[in-house]
Protein backbone atom coordinates (compact mmCIF):
# COMPACT_ATOMS: atom_id res chain seq x y z
CA UNK A 1 0.00 0.00 0.00
CA UNK A 2 1.45 3.51 -0.96
CA UNK A 3 0.90 6.47 1.44
CA UNK A 4 -2.57 7.47 -1.48
CA UNK A 5 -4.20 4.38 -0.06
CA UNK A 6 -3.19 2.32 -3.04
CA UNK A 7 -3.20 -1.84 -3.36
CA UNK A 8 -1.30 -3.08 -6.36
CA UNK A 9 -2.23 -6.85 -6.86
CA UNK A 10 -2.77 -9.65 -9.08
CA UNK A 11 -6.11 -9.23 -11.17
CA UNK A 12 -9.18 -10.73 -10.50
CA UNK A 13 -11.99 -12.75 -11.91
CA UNK A 14 -14.74 -9.98 -10.81
CA UNK A 15 -12.28 -6.84 -12.24
CA UNK A 16 -13.72 -7.17 -15.42
CA UNK A 17 -15.73 -4.33 -15.79
CA UNK A 18 -13.60 -1.94 -13.88
CA UNK A 19 -10.32 -3.10 -16.11
CA UNK A 20 -11.92 -3.53 -19.18
CA UNK A 21 -12.93 0.53 -18.69
CA UNK A 22 -9.31 1.22 -17.89
CA UNK A 23 -8.67 -0.80 -20.96
CA UNK A 24 -10.79 1.07 -23.52
CA UNK A 25 -9.40 3.92 -22.28
CA UNK A 26 -6.09 2.65 -23.10
CA UNK A 27 -6.90 1.88 -26.44
CA UNK A 28 -8.85 5.07 -26.97
CA UNK A 29 -5.66 7.35 -25.78
CA UNK A 30 -3.45 6.02 -28.25
CA UNK A 31 -6.17 6.44 -30.75
CA UNK A 32 -6.53 2.67 -31.49
CA UNK A 33 -10.35 1.94 -32.83
CA UNK A 34 -12.95 0.47 -30.29
CA UNK A 35 -12.97 -3.42 -30.40
CA UNK A 36 -14.51 -5.56 -28.06
CA UNK A 37 -12.57 -8.67 -29.62
CA UNK A 38 -9.68 -7.40 -28.53
CA UNK A 39 -11.03 -6.19 -24.52
CA UNK A 40 -12.35 -9.88 -24.80
CA UNK A 41 -9.30 -11.47 -25.79
CA UNK A 42 -6.84 -9.88 -23.48
CA UNK A 43 -9.04 -10.74 -20.81
CA UNK A 44 -9.17 -14.06 -21.76
CA UNK A 45 -5.33 -14.43 -22.27
CA UNK A 46 -4.98 -12.20 -18.24
CA UNK A 47 -7.08 -15.16 -17.03
CA UNK A 48 -5.40 -17.94 -18.81
CA UNK A 49 -2.04 -19.17 -16.65
CA UNK A 50 -1.29 -20.95 -19.98
CA UNK A 51 -0.53 -17.50 -21.61
CA UNK A 52 2.60 -15.48 -20.58
CA UNK A 53 0.57 -11.87 -20.04
CA UNK A 54 -0.60 -11.13 -16.58
CA UNK A 55 -2.23 -8.31 -15.24
CA UNK A 56 -2.20 -5.76 -12.59
CA UNK A 57 -4.49 -3.21 -11.10
CA UNK A 58 -4.38 -0.65 -8.66
CA UNK A 59 -6.87 -0.06 -6.62
CA UNK A 60 -7.88 2.98 -4.38
CA UNK A 61 -10.91 3.11 -2.27
CA UNK A 62 -12.53 -0.01 -3.41
CA UNK A 63 -12.34 1.12 -7.35
CA UNK A 64 -9.34 0.60 -10.12
CA UNK A 65 -7.67 3.38 -11.16
CA UNK A 66 -4.74 1.79 -13.00
CA UNK A 67 -3.76 -1.06 -14.93
CA UNK A 68 -0.53 -2.54 -16.03
CA UNK A 69 0.04 -5.64 -18.40
CA UNK A 70 3.31 -7.55 -18.05
CA UNK A 71 5.40 -10.49 -19.39
CA UNK A 72 8.52 -12.10 -18.97
CA UNK A 73 11.30 -12.02 -21.53
CA UNK A 74 14.37 -13.69 -22.22
CA UNK A 75 17.31 -11.41 -22.94
CA UNK A 76 20.07 -13.37 -24.95
CA UNK A 77 22.31 -10.92 -25.55
CA UNK A 78 22.74 -10.45 -21.91
CA UNK A 79 21.85 -14.43 -21.05
CA UNK A 80 19.25 -13.07 -18.31
CA UNK A 81 15.50 -13.16 -18.03
CA UNK A 82 13.36 -9.26 -17.84
CA UNK A 83 10.03 -8.37 -17.19
CA UNK A 84 8.53 -6.13 -20.00
CA UNK A 85 5.39 -4.11 -19.30
CA UNK A 86 3.15 -3.87 -22.57
CA UNK A 87 0.45 -1.93 -21.53
CA UNK A 88 0.29 0.94 -18.06
CA UNK A 89 -2.96 3.27 -18.15
CA UNK A 90 -4.12 5.48 -15.12
CA UNK A 91 -7.77 6.52 -14.95
CA UNK A 92 -7.34 10.51 -16.17
CA UNK A 93 -8.99 11.54 -12.53
CA UNK A 94 -6.44 9.57 -10.61
CA UNK A 95 -3.65 10.77 -12.72
CA UNK A 96 -0.94 12.25 -10.62
CA UNK A 97 -1.73 10.41 -7.40
CA UNK A 98 0.65 7.51 -6.91
CA UNK A 99 -1.46 5.11 -9.09
CA UNK A 100 1.31 4.28 -12.07
CA UNK A 101 4.27 4.86 -9.42
CA UNK A 102 3.06 2.54 -7.44
CA UNK A 103 2.43 -0.18 -10.20
CA UNK A 104 6.11 0.40 -11.40
CA UNK A 105 6.98 0.16 -7.84
CA UNK A 106 5.20 -3.06 -7.58
CA UNK A 107 7.41 -3.90 -10.74
CA UNK A 108 10.24 -3.32 -9.32
CA UNK A 109 9.97 -5.17 -6.36
CA UNK A 110 8.45 -8.26 -8.24
CA UNK A 111 11.52 -8.47 -11.16
CA UNK A 112 14.13 -8.10 -8.15
CA UNK A 113 12.43 -11.03 -6.11
CA UNK A 114 12.66 -13.05 -8.92
CA UNK A 115 16.28 -12.45 -10.05
CA UNK A 116 15.06 -10.69 -13.14
CA UNK A 117 17.81 -8.14 -15.09
CA UNK A 118 15.20 -5.77 -15.94
CA UNK A 119 12.21 -3.60 -16.61
CA UNK A 120 11.50 -2.44 -19.80
CA UNK A 121 8.62 -0.96 -21.48
CA UNK A 122 8.31 1.55 -24.40
CA UNK A 123 6.03 4.98 -24.54
CA UNK A 124 4.71 7.22 -27.21
CA UNK A 125 7.67 10.39 -27.32
CA UNK A 126 4.96 13.08 -27.22
CA UNK A 127 3.07 10.94 -23.74
CA UNK A 128 5.05 14.22 -21.69
CA UNK A 129 2.72 13.20 -18.46
CA UNK A 130 3.85 9.52 -18.32
CA UNK A 131 7.40 10.14 -19.58
CA UNK A 132 7.31 12.84 -16.13
CA UNK A 133 6.87 9.61 -14.45
CA UNK A 134 9.48 7.43 -16.11
CA UNK A 135 11.97 9.49 -16.30
CA UNK A 136 11.89 9.76 -12.17
CA UNK A 137 12.13 6.04 -11.80
CA UNK A 138 14.10 4.69 -14.73
CA UNK A 139 16.35 5.50 -17.53
CA UNK A 140 15.57 6.33 -20.98
CA UNK A 141 17.48 4.27 -23.46
CA UNK A 142 18.83 4.93 -26.99
CA UNK A 143 17.42 2.50 -28.77
CA UNK A 144 14.73 3.22 -31.57
CA UNK A 145 11.53 0.55 -31.69
CA UNK A 146 10.97 -0.59 -35.15
CA UNK A 147 7.75 -2.47 -36.22
CA UNK A 148 7.17 -5.16 -39.29
CA UNK A 149 4.20 -6.36 -40.77
CA UNK A 150 4.16 -9.43 -41.41
CA UNK A 151 3.30 -10.29 -45.28
CA UNK A 152 0.34 -12.57 -45.15
CA UNK A 153 1.18 -16.22 -46.47
CA UNK A 154 0.61 -16.81 -49.89
CA UNK A 155 0.75 -13.15 -51.08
Amino acid sequence: MTDQGIIVRDVQEDDFAGWAELFRGYREFYRMDPDEEVVSRVWAWLRDPAVEVDGLVAVQDGALVGIAHIRRFHRPSAGTTGLYLDDLFTAPAARGRGAGRALIAELNHRAGTQGLSVVRWITAADNRTARRLYDSVATATPWVTYDLTPTPRGS
